[in-house]
Formats: C-alpha cells, structure tokens, sequence
C-alpha cells in the first residue's frame, strides 16, 4: 500500500495535471477562477484575502524548506518557520471558511457554484486542518519535512521514488501527503487552475479608474428586479 500510494500515484496526480493543464488550455476551457465578486463583494473580500494570503506564504514556506532544506534546522530558523507556517495556515482556515460559508449560502453565488467547487474547497479546509493539527501535536514538523520528506520529494522527481522515510511516519502526515496529491490532481478540473495565469504583471500596471453608473448596493441585492436597477438613457 505505501508503495502504491507514495511511490505510484503521486506519478498518476502529476500526469493529470500536466496533461489536464494543457488539454484545458488548449481547448479552449480557458484558465479561470470564474469570480463570484460581482455577485457578491464584501463576504467574498473578507474571505479572499485572508485565504489568499495564507495558502501563498504556507506554500512558499514548503517551498523554502524544499529547496533550502539546511534552512529550517537551525534553532532560530525553526521556530521562526513553524510559528510563520502555523499563524498563516490559522488565517488560511479562516477565510476558506468564510468563502465556504458564502458559497453554500448566498443564493447568486449557488447559481454559479458546481459540485467541484465545494469538493476542493472542502479538501483544502481538511488538508489546512491536518496540517495545523501535525504542527501542533508533532512538534518541529520543519525538521522531519526537511530530513524526510524533502529526499522522498526529490526521489520522486528523479524518478527514483524511495517510499521508506514516508512509511515510517504516522499515519496523519501520510493523509496529509496523499490529500497534497489528491488536490494536485483535481486542478485542470478546478478553479484552482488559475493561479497557473496569476496575473503578477498588475502589479506594475498602472491604475485603471472605474466609474459605475449603477448603483452597486441595488445591482449585488438579489431581491432587486434588475429592472430597478438598470438606468437606461434618457431620450433627449
């Protein structure tokens, strides 16, 4: 089983998600988080951001500790990467619950919701929860990650899988692994497609002004006809 789940799949989730991102961009699906913000702004922002903001600094964290594995084993480096890697996850936590919340009860943000759509953001909420939970009952995970898991990962894109540092750990990391996996797979089938085409460039584009000529409390109410809403022009 370890062999199956540690040395296998990860090569089948890779798989699909080179060819899924390729197949999805190629034919026309298109690279999109398919936004619900202008159905609904202000529980979508108070979830984004905190989401956002923690999965990018959790995720560059691991990536950290990939590359520079001597990094996290110093005394000072450690626990400055465990407190920066379990604040941020907390945060995380916090606004995928909120875009879940928001998800599954605003009644515009249904209309465009699917049943991938609360998959995976029920699987990150569990593979954040995991995380948290390993972070605080198996102290000093960036220590074991970088003596364990970062030569299981290399062997893996080496094509050399050595499974035996990974069957040795409790049984939740190997969750945790395997969800990791999991998730990756499901990508090309996601919203989480997008981050391949984050837009960084906006960050040195200059700003764009926008006027609304409607009223945007009307237009985000779902109980306001449209009617009402739209202000057609006049006749001169």
């Amino acid at each position: 089983m370890d062999g199956l789940l540690f040395g296998a799949f990860p090569y089948v989730a890779l798989t699909i998600f080179v060819v899924g991102t390729i197949y999805r961009y190629r034919g026309g699906f298109k690279y999109s988080s398919l936004s619900s913000q202008f159905l609904e702004s202000k529980k979508f922002y108070s979830g984004s951001v905190p989401f956002h903001v923690g999965i990018l600094v959790v995720f560059f964290a691991h990536l950290v500790a990939f590359v520079f594995p001597g990094f996290t084993f110093g005394g000072s480096n450690l626990v400055t990467m465990e407190t920066i890697m379990l604040a941020f996850s907390i945060l995380a936590i916090f606004g995928l619950l909120l875009l879940f919340i928001r998800r599954v009860t605003n009644e515009r943000v249904q209309m465009v919701t699917n049943k991938m759509d609360i998959i995976i953001e029920v699987l990150l909420l569990v593979q954040f929860i995991i995380g948290v939970y390993i972070a605080v009952s198996l102290k000093w995970g960036s220590a074991w990650y970088a003596s364990d898991m970062v030569p299981y990962l290399w062997s893996i894109f080496t094509f050399s899988p050595d499974v035996a540092a990974v069957a040795a750990t409790p049984h939740l990391i190997k969750a945790h692994i395997v969800l990791a996996f999991v998730i990756i797979l499901l990508i090309p089938f996601s919203r989480l497609v997008h981050f391949l085409v984050a837009p960084l460039h906006y960050i040195a584009r200059p700003y764009q002004v926008v006027r609304w000529n409607w009223d945007k409390k009307k237009i985000r109410d779902p109980e306001q006809p449209w009617e009402d809403v739209i202000q057609r022009p006049k006749n001169n």
